[in-house]
């Protein structure tokens, strides 16, 4: 069965790319890079200034460094949330209260009341400037609940800006003042990162291939790079690379299992797969419809492969991953038998349900098992509890996935009725009306994303984090009333400027 999807341009792509050798080896690179570390660790110790310390703070952050400064961020952060702080600057006041929020430190709204005059409203004279305006923008959106002098701000502002800046290095290279060491560490660090990004996505893609080859579903997604991409912006960085492999593959076969239920099987068939999948040994596979044994079989052999690579690495048992798995399937199954029934859900029902078969829950507790005591104590307990900001990222996915659906279709055999569906039937209204709460079910639960990084104990807010940078990856697959993981076209530039092309240095 020839697939319904459009293909991806990349399927083959990096098994066989072959970059242009660099102008500078790995080695110059990689020394220069600790050379330019060691400094910027004395711009650290040497800034005092709680101003030039926010200023550097914010500069390693958007330049993509700040990992390399986890220490020296976390406890200038500390210091500055600590010390007294009285400014007149919309730029500098704005700046603080995001740095703060983002890294999980308090700070309340009111600090803005001062940017407004006795008529309640923002002083027009704030709209002559336009960095401040920026950064203001910026800040507003670490709302929480409850922030209405936020809301107002994020409508201000927008009305006044015309432009955001999308790419900071060459908008950084411009500024006055601007620190050469960062910016060049910035760039060697980025093309370090990518030579190892291209090692993994040559390696998935051959890992992707073999079991293509093997499954023969050929009516399914061909996104395996699409997936890495999802891993890399759940975790970038170097050491990270088996959790971010894990995650991609996961995710991978989470959409088989999806195309298999939601393009192909016939109810009766992914009923039998899935009585297989809760028993989960070799000799299941006699329940399983004769098209679907290799996959079952591979899907059985995957999961080796992942419990061996985590128990080489020391990380925690894979029992939590099947576990997960299973119930993945079961979310699956129920919405296959909705689909039979015609039945009709409540919305509640179905987000309920649509946001479990995201995959996004699952997707978090295999993030605690891969990271295994990289991860805090208690973090996998606390993902398997599904706390409100693992729910937050898979109602985010699930409503800007369905409000792509209902802007552009997929032309597969048709899916249970979306949420978008579901609400317009409930609330007898119009798709536009539809369209607009939904929008605002989302905000809200951006609200809860950003009110998790004060929830929670301190030492759970890597973790926090990470669920953070996924739910932050949602709008690039499913932005603008899109669906770019379906339609990966849509993503083709930014994997070009990820891992194809390296900056100039």
């Amino acid at each position: 069965m020839a697939s319904v999807f459009e293909p991806s341009v990349w399927s083959d792509f990096f098994r066989r790319y072959k970059p242009q050798p660099p102008n500078i080896s790995q080695e110059w690179m990689k020394t220069r890079r600790d050379k330019l570390k060691k400094d910027v660790l004395l711009l650290f110790k040497t800034c005092t200034n709680n101003l030039d310390r926010m200023t550097l703070v914010d500069v390693v952050q958007r330049l993509g460094i700040e990992h390399l400064f986890e220490e020296q961020t976390a406890t200038a952060l500390t210091d500055i949330h600590r010390s007294e702080f009285n400014s007149s600057n919309l730029h500098d006041v704005s700046l603080r209260f995001r740095l703060l929020r983002e890294h999980g430190l308090w700070v309340s709204p009111d600090v803005f009341k001062t940017f407004k005059g006795e008529d309640g409203t923002f002083n027009h004279d704030i709209t002559k400037d336009p960095k401040g305006l920026l950064c203001f923008y910026n800040a507003a959106y670490v709302l929480t609940h409850g922030e209405p002098l936020l809301e107002e701000a994020i409508s201000f502002t927008k009305y006044h800006l015309e432009s955001l800046a999308l790419q900071y290095m060459p908008e950084y290279e411009k500024e006055v003042g601007y620190n050469p060491t960062l910016l060049e560490l910035a760039k060697l660090e980025f093309n370090l990162l990518q030579s190892v990004h291209l090692k993994e996505l040559k390696a998935i893609s051959e890992w992707y291939n073999d079991l293509s080859a093997y499954v023969e579903l050929s009516f399914a997604r061909d996104r395996v790079v699409e997936c890495y991409l999802w891993g890399y912006s759940v975790f970038y960085e170097e050491e990270y690379s088996l959790e971010r492999m894990i995650f991609a593959k996961c995710t991978f076969v989470h959409t088989l299992l999806d195309d298999i239920n939601d393009v192909r099987a016939t109810l009766v068939e992914y009923r039998k797969l899935d009585t297989a999948i809760q028993r989960w040994n070799e000799s299941a596979i006699s329940l399983v419809p004769d098209y679907l044994k290799k996959f079952y079989n591979k899907l059985l052999m995957c999961f080796r492969e992942f419990e061996d690579e985590l128990t080489l690495n020391g990380r925690y048992p894979i029992d939590h991953i099947k576990k997960t798995f299973q119930q993945q399937s079961k979310f699956y199954l129920q919405e296959a038998e909705w689909l039979h029934q015609n039945h009709k859900p409540s919305f509640k029902d179905k987000l309920h349900l649509a946001a479990m078969s995201t995959g996004v829950t699952a997707l978090c507790v295999y993030t605690m098992v891969c990271m295994g005591d990289g991860a805090p104590k208690g973090a996998l307990e606390w993902a398997l509890g599904y706390p409100d900001v693992i729910m937050a990222c898979a109602k985010i996915g699930r409503l800007m996935n369905d409000l792509a659906g209902s802007s552009k279709h997929r032309n597969n055999r048709g899916d249970v009725a979306n949420c978008v569906d579901c609400y317009v039937s409930e609330h007898k209204v119009t798709d536009k009306v539809a369209f607009a709460a939904i929008d605002s079910m989302i905000e809200d639960e951006w609200k809860t994303t950003n009110q998790a990084r004060f929830e929670h104990r301190r030492e759970l807010f890597p973790v926090v984090q990470r669920v953070v940078n996924f739910t932050l990856s949602l709008p690039v697959y499913y932005g603008d009333r899109k669906d770019a993981f379906t339609f990966s076209t849509h993503l083709n530039g930014i994997i070009k400027n990820l891992f194809v092309k390296p900056i100039p240095i």
